[in-house]
């Protein structure tokens, strides 16, 4: 019998096509249902994931004129939250940051008592552990020490009570044994990240909690910003009734704080506590 090989071919190559051509059928199919119960099940598990956290930002519209915040004063007001001191009075309440000393801090107290301004110190558990002198020298001066928690966590990821409070507790425990007193019960959220459970267990906590309406790029070690550039930010956008943030670990804050101080000044600035709103003590 004779064999037409040419036929044959032929029809293997056809039928090799539609084996292919069913696969990709296939793989279509199987790939959008997956994409629509991937879509489906991605929306379930945002909605029941933790509790929405928020990081604090600011918009600025007018030079010299207050910005606004993710939340307004008085919503965070609800739960002894501030960001801002909504005022027409030219107040500046100061504010730091502090991680850890790199030699910045005794300049940054240096201006400060020069120009008879109060500050909030917002510490972590091992600046507090490492520099147990300069802690002291803060309350001598005048100033007051806030809570920055223990291990600088983002606090929104904290699912329970307990684990909110060891962060807080840890520094006040650190607080007292290097000064004798109760800390003051303020509290700045590492990172600005925040939620409004956040918010409401540091209230029941007895915490007051603090954002800020002003504040530069100033934190990156290698990357400091020269005095033109922050005072660009920090002359233009400063306004009534502002809660400033600044880094003690920042160079060009331990150079420029004296100058800066005494721009706002000329400006018609006056420095204030933070004990104004809160009756922190």
């Amino acid at each position: 019998m004779r064999i037409n090989l040419s036929r044959v071919i032929s029809k293997l190559f056809s039928l090799s096509h539609l084996k292919l051509f069913i696969l990709y059928a296939a793989a279509f199919i199987w790939g959008s249902t997956a994409g629509i119960i991937t879509k489906h099940f991605s929306s379930k598990v945002s909605v029941t994931s933790a509790p929405a956290s928020s990081s604090w930002g600011l918009s600025f519209q007018e030079e010299g004129k207050a910005p606004t915040g993710n939340a307004g004063s008085d919503e965070l007001k609800k739960y002894n939250a501030y960001y801002i001191n909504p005022t027409e009075d030219k107040k500046i309440y100061l504010t730091f940051d502090c991680g850890y000393e790199n030699g910045n801090t005794h300049l940054i107290l240096k201006a400060l008592k020069k120009h008879n301004a109060p500050a909030v110190f917002f510490v972590v558990g091992n600046f507090v552990k490492d520099n147990p002198d300069l802690i002291r020298q803060m309350l001598q001066e005048g100033h007051l020490v806030g809570n920055h928690t223990m291990t600088h966590p983002d606090m929104s990821q904290i699912s329970t009570e307990e684990s909110f409070q060891n962060e807080l507790s840890g520094v006040e425990k650190l607080y007292q044994e290097t000064t004798g007193e109760s800390m003051p019960k303020l509290y700045r959220p590492p990172r600005g990240i925040y939620s409004t459970e956040n918010l409401s267990t540091a209230q029941k906590l007895g915490y007051s909690t603090f954002f800020w309406s002003l504040a530069y790029v100033d934190w990156i070690q290698d990357q400091q910003p020269s005095k033109e550039e922050a005072f660009q930010k920090l002359l233009t956008r400063i306004h009534p009734g502002a809660i400033v943030l600044l880094h003690n670990t920042s160079s060009t804050n331990g150079a420029i704080l004296d100058e800066l101080l005494t721009r706002w000044e000329d400006m018609g600035y006056r420095f204030c506590s933070v004990k104004e709103m809160t009756g922190a003590s």
